[in-house]
């Protein structure tokens, strides 16, 4: 009934349409329904005359409230208010689309039949609020449908731009399946990786098993490959190779290879590698022997070069290979001796031809002669000069009881030795000590180097070997050096000098036990021998000097045989003898000399001895004087003058000897 209605309203509608000026909707707009779906894009590709409810009109027809599906403004609404808008959908094909019948309304408009399909399902339920169609169709506020010329100038404005989005989705899709088709074929790369994979691990498992037996295994054959097995560049290296550092690696590989072998054999292990290496080892070792006897003969050899440093040599070519010679004293003891035999000749050799070219040096040194004449009580008018033989001229000034700058000698830190070139240029005259400092500091200092040297080298031997070893070379150097001394000391009264010699000998003495070298003792024993007793024979010669000049004087106030008493004028002088300072001063430079000697020295009683025999020659000498008083007087200033000069000196027997002649002097003072 009410699609009659509709139709007829639609008829003249056909035939008469409404004037243009007219509103396709004369209410106001109106809010739209929630029940009307907003107007949805239009898609690229659909018709442009089919309307947006298409979508929803796919449904079944045997619902009714499908057909309310349609937006605000339809073309129902537009069908009962006048003509449809130019450019806008027809209603009829809208009506059509809702009830999915064919139709013919106004005949004589057009045929509006059309399949239309049932659709699926209802987008949304349509709430009538208990209207009847008619009545749902007449709300306003329900259907209202603005179609205004505006929105098809927009769609058609908009349309290019649907097009490119159309185009731009379908580019997408192709995109798309070409990364689907990328992942497809990722992921049949994968899974045949993680096949792979799993083959990878699988054996990495069983490698790793047989790794870890592998490692089982060499643990426990390891070391029996290795000490029974020998390398070639080891055979090769002490077959054909130069001797350094990487010589004596090979040669160590050897020795160890070589005693496994020979533990091996003594434990009566019966394998066949052990069998077969020991002539291999036992070639090796007897060319290695026969390298090292080479070498150390042409070293050897070397050192009876002229003008050769033997100590340079022994450091760079036998310390440096130390090994090689413990090694042939391990394995051919005999050649060891030997060879060491054939060292110590050349060095005993060297040692003496260097020292006996430096002696005849030291010889041409220039060397202040004091003899019989320098005795302490001589007379000075008896003194005179004495010609040298040889190499020595006429004595030069000199004083032979004044210590003075000769001190120096023994505070000097130098430790180099006077050189051979020096020696023989001089033309200065010098003291006994200088010739003998020079000989004997090179002396220990060559005597230590090769004592050193021995003990280093020769690392097998007993000590009491080396020390022999050590007395084959220097005995004739040592002889050399006591000859030296002996041809020093032997013609002079020069106690002061002997004196000195006597304390270089000790400083020599404490060197050799700070560098630890024993061996020099027997040398420095057999020096203090021979300096020793020459000092108390020049003390005794002196004192015998004194003792004449005593007995000479005739104990009375007469002439005296001295100068000082050859006239009645000076048989009255006061002042000190002239022997008093001598004394004085040779007693000063015994005890400067003797600061810290002991009381078991020598010179303790010869100058006890020299003392008594002074003072009994000042008492003596003083009974010239007939006066008591002047006396007094005269051993007063004789023992004043002596106190005086050895006031600075120190030590014990120092001490002593200032005591006594203060307590003289005192004495002397509660007399007068």
């Amino acid at each position: 009934m009410w699609l009659d209605r509709l139709s007829g309203h639609s008829t003249p509608s056909s035939t008469s349409p409404g004037p243009p000026n007219r509103s396709y909707s004369p209410a106001p707009p109106r809010r739209q329904s929630h029940l009307a779906p907003n107007p949805l894009p239009h898609r690229p590709g659909l018709s442009p005359r089919q309307s947006s409810l298409s979508v929803f009109t796919n449904g079944s027809t045997d619902s009714l409230p499908a057909a309310a599906k349609v937006p605000n403004g339809s073309s129902l609404r537009i069908q009962l208010n006048g003509s449809p808008a130019p450019g806008g959908p027809d209603p009829l094909d809208v009506l059509s689309n809702i009830l999915g019948t064919s139709h013919q309304l106004g005949g004589d408009v057009h045929d509006l039949e059309r399949e239309v399909a049932k659709p699926e399902s209802l987008v949304e339920d349509v709430d009538f609020d208990g209207l009847s169609l008619q009545e749902f169709v007449n709300k306003q506020e329900i259907f209202e449908y603005e179609a205004s010329t505006e929105s098809f100038e927009q769609f058609e404005q908009d349309k290019d731009k649907f097009e490119d989005l159309h185009k731009s989705i379908l580019a997408c899709d192709e995109v798309l399946k070409s990364v689907e088709n990328y992942l497809t074929s990722f992921q049949a790369d994968l899974a045949a990786v993680s096949a792979e994979i799993e083959t990878l691990q699988n054996r990495s498992t069983t490698l790793n098993t047989r790794l870890e037996t592998r490692k089982e295994v060499e643990k426990l054959l390891g070391p029996e490959v290795e000490a029974l097995s020998i390398s070639p560049a080891v055979v090769r290296k002490i077959t054909d190779g130069a001797i350094d550092e990487a010589w004596l690696k090979a040669l160590d590989e050897l020795e160890k290879r070589s005693k496994n072998v020979e533990s091996k054999l003594k434990s009566g292990s019966s394998i066949k590698a052990v069998e077969d290496l020991k002539p291999l080892i036992e070639d090796l070792k007897n060319k290695a022997i026969e390298r090292i006897r080479d070498y150390v003969v042409a070293q050897i050899k070397a050192l009876r070069s002229p003008s050769i440093n033997a100590q340079l040599l022994q450091q760079n070519a036998f310390l440096r290979y130390k090994d090689l010679f413990a090694f042939l004293q391990r394995h051919q003891p005999q050649l060891a001796e030997e060879i060491s035999q054939a060292y110590i000749y050349t060095m005993r050799w060297y040692y003496l031809n260097s020292f006996t070219r430096y002696k005849t040096a030291l010889d041409k040194l220039q060397i202040h002669t004091i003899d019989k004449n320098d005795a302490l009580a001589q007379d000075e008018s008896a003194r005179r000069s004495t010609v040298l033989t040889g190499s020595r001229q006429h004595g030069a000034a000199h004083d032979a009881f004044t210590l003075g700058r000769r001190a120096d000698t023994l505070k000097s830190t130098s430790t180099a030795a006077l050189s051979s070139y020096h020696a023989e240029e001089s033309k200065t005259s010098h003291y006994l000590e200088i010739p003998f400092r020079a000989f004997n500091l090179a002396l220990v200092d060559n005597a230590s180097a090769e004592y050193s040297f021995l003990t280093e080298f020769f690392t097998g031997q007993s000590f009491h070997a080396v020390n022999r070893k050590f007395a084959q070379i220097f005995e004739p150097t040592f002889a050399l050096g006591q000859a030296l001394t002996k041809q020093l000391i032997e013609s002079t009264l020069d106690a002061l000098g002997i004196l000195i010699c006597v304390r270089l000998n000790q400083h020599s003495a404490f060197e050799l036990q700070r560098r630890k070298v024993p061996a020099m003792d027997g040398y420095i024993n057999g020096t203090s021998m021979l300096l020793w007793p020459r000092f108390q024979i020049v003390m005794d010669q002196h004192c015998d000097s004194i003792r004449r000049a005593t007995s000479s004087l005739p104990g009375r106030p007469a002439g005296s045989a001295l100068s000082l008493t050859s006239s009645p004028a000076n048989a009255q002088s006061i002042a000190p003898h002239p022997v008093t300072q001598k004394f004085a001063n040779f007693a000063q430079g015994i005890l400067a000399l003797s600061s810290e000697a002991g009381d078991d020295e020598p010179v303790h009683n010869s100058l006890g001895r020299l003392r008594t025999d002074f003072e009994a020659f000042l008492t003596k000498l003083s009974k010239g004087i007939a006066e008591a008083r002047k006396r007094e007087r005269f051993l007063f200033n004789n023992y004043s003058l002596v106190g005086t000069i050895i006031a600075e000196t120190e030590g014990k027997l120092a001490e002593e000897l200032k005591a006594h002649f203060a307590e003289l002097r005192e004495e002397l003072e509660d007399k007068r």
